[in-house]
């Protein structure tokens, strides 16, 4: 499970070493690929496939269906962590996420995030306020 939030950089070669807590789950490969709210989604190469699983029962009579699949899978990239446990993130995945060197690497469960540093804490002060004041209505189920 991916927890907490981390702040490495991104280096001249678009580069980022994953966080300590996260290497081991990630060791064996990663599928990179574009997420909501302008992030990017880090699965391990087994999370990825549950998600791809899920995908395929949508009907693919479905428009909004297909175009999310072609749009997530089209940008999805699968790495392989080196020895410092550095992945490269490609180009148009750095720029489809407007990163820069300053990165917010959080968990989010079954899967890791990456974000710029500073539209992860625009986002988070943004989103801090609505959760304070959540409810069990506003999420049934959860609490």
């Amino acid at each position: 499970m991916f927890l907490g939030t981390h702040t490495p950089r991104l280096d001249e070669k678009g580069r980022l070493i994953l966080p300590a807590k996260f290497r081991e789950e990630l060791s064996a490969g990663l599928v990179l690929t574009r997420g909501q709210e302008r992030c990017i989604y880090v699965f391990s190469q087994s999370g990825f496939e549950k998600v791809h699983e899920q995908m395929r029962s949508a009907p693919i009579s479905s428009r909004q269906a297909r175009d999310y699949i072609r749009v997530f899978l089209s940008g999805a990239s699968d790495e392989v962590p080196d020895k410092q446990g550095r992945i490269t993130i490609p180009p148009a995945l750095r720029s489809y996420a407007g990163l820069d060197r300053e990165l917010a690497v959080i968990g989010a469960g079954s899967r890791a995030e990456i974000w710029d540093a500073e539209a992860w804490n625009s986002y988070l002060e943004e989103k801090e306020t609505v959760f304070s004041e959540t409810d069990d209505e506003g999420l049934p189920g959860i609490f």
